[in-house]
């Protein structure tokens, strides 16, 4: 099959091959970097939080009145105590936010010198006493626990300077990158926190939110944060018992003291549902790029078609001459076929660049990491066999094409 017969039709139709390549290069560019996008998001909101979120369930509880930081730590106390002899709980303990609740977490910045200044790391604060680690269901890979006498009780505007902490590995791999955490120092407001205890992973409660780079950057700090205005009770369940306790807890506490408020509405909330709900927004960004990037595909392979079968019809006395002077169906077909695969590389190699500078576009505004180098090739093969299959149909039409139709006139 000679090219340069292709390549002179071509250049007759130029408009209309300008079109398609653009088309196609324009495909490409944003079906590469949309399933980029997808397969991020998709990623993102596959990774557990490392916890036992099957069986685990938050209560977000206010107060009612103006009670003081002593009565909330008694009350807190009182409740914990009552969660834990519920029939089926197997641990509880009191914090100010929980995994993937969408907000409310507190963020503190880690220093390694006291006086730091330039660039600490940010971490999530989960307020903690010795029942949370069972309670999450988290992995200790280094270190211990805290223990019961570490466990202390502060107010909203206490200064945050815990004498022991205990953190994630991501964080600490970010804090020590070329040593041990366990047991060093770091500056949390003004004191001194020695590091007792490192755990594999436990995601913060911003999955949804601009924070992703620190989802498991979290601290464990030893201490109930008596605040007036609520508190989120953590309830992990024995297998079986989740539906049962999500229903029993709250009216254990209105048992235990009335005067409080406990939304009907979402104030009570397991692990799989603040899932569902904090990655929602990932989940709709993920279906509309896929959507978008199925009808840029259909949208290209119909103008494949509609531009061969509009070319077929224009050559029908042409190729009724090369049949009639012993052109096989298949040399027509591989015609088509040829001309098909020219154009679309045309565009992939235009594309390719228009998808690489999308992508260095989307870095500097978004959280993005660079496209990986395979995406772009396997977007121009996608591309090319969706030509082949697109040509297909007006090849077989121009290959049925009689010898006869050269002596009809134009």
């Amino acid at each position: 099959m000679q090219i340069q017969p292709i390549l002179a039709a071509l250049r007759r139709h130029k408009m209309a091959t300008v079109l398609i390549v653009l088309q196609i290069a324009l495909t490409l560019a944003v079906v590469s970097n949309a399933m980029f996008i997808v397969r991020t998001r998709v990623v993102h909101l596959s990774r557990p939080t490392g916890t036992d979120e099957a069986h685990i369930f938050a209560i977000r509880n206010g107060w009612i009145g103006s009670p003081s930081v002593r009565q909330v730590d008694a009350r807190m106390r009182a409740d914990l105590d009552a969660l834990r002899r519920l029939p089926g709980v197997r641990d509880a303990f009191a914090s100010e936010a929980y995994p993937l609740e969408g907000g409310w977490g507190l963020l503190a910045r880690v220093k390694l010198q006291p006086e730091q200044r330039a660039h600490p790391a940010l971490a999530i604060v989960y307020f903690a006493d010795q029942h949370a680690m069972d309670t999450f269901g988290t992995r200790l890979v280094e270190g211990r626990n805290f223990r019961a006498d570490e466990i202390g009780s502060m107010g909203p505007y206490d200064k945050l300077t815990p004498a022991t902490i205990i953190v994630t590995r991501d964080l600490a791999n970010k804090l020590f990158p070329n040593d041990s955490a366990l047991g060093r120092t770091v500056y949390l407001d003004d004191g001194p926190s020695a590091i007792v205890g490192i755990v594999d992973s436990l995601q913060g409660p911003y999955a949804g939110s601009t924070t992703r780079t620190i989802d498991e950057d979290s601290i464990l700090v030893p201490a109930r944060l008596a605040d007036p205005a609520g508190t989120v009770y953590m309830v992990r369940s024995q297998p079986g018992r989740l539906d049962a306790l999500m229903r029993a807890a709250p009216a254990a506490l209105f048992a235990q003291d009335r005067l409080r408020t406990i939304n009907p509405d979402g104030g009570v909330i397991s692990l799989i549902q603040a899932r569902a709900q904090g990655y929602a927004t990932d989940r709709g960004v993920a279906i509309m790029m896929a959507a978008v990037c199925v009808l840029l595909l259909l949208a290209t392979a119909g103008g494949v078609v509609g531009l061969s079968s509009f070319w077929v019809s224009q050559r029908r006395r042409q190729i009724g001459v090369r049949r009639a002077l012993g052109a096989t169906r298949g040399d027509i077909l591989r015609y088509f076929q040829v001309e098909n695969l020219l154009i679309v590389g045309a565009g992939v190699v235009l594309g390719s660049g228009l998808g690489v500078l999308a992508n260095l576009a989307l870095m500097q505004r978004y959280e993005l990491p660079r496209l990986p180098p395979g995406l772009l090739p396997l977007g121009a093969v996608l591309l090319w066999l969706l030509g082949q299959l697109a040509v297909l149909g007006p090849a077989r039409r121009a290959a049925a094409v009689p010898p006869a139709e050269a002596t009809r006139s134009v």
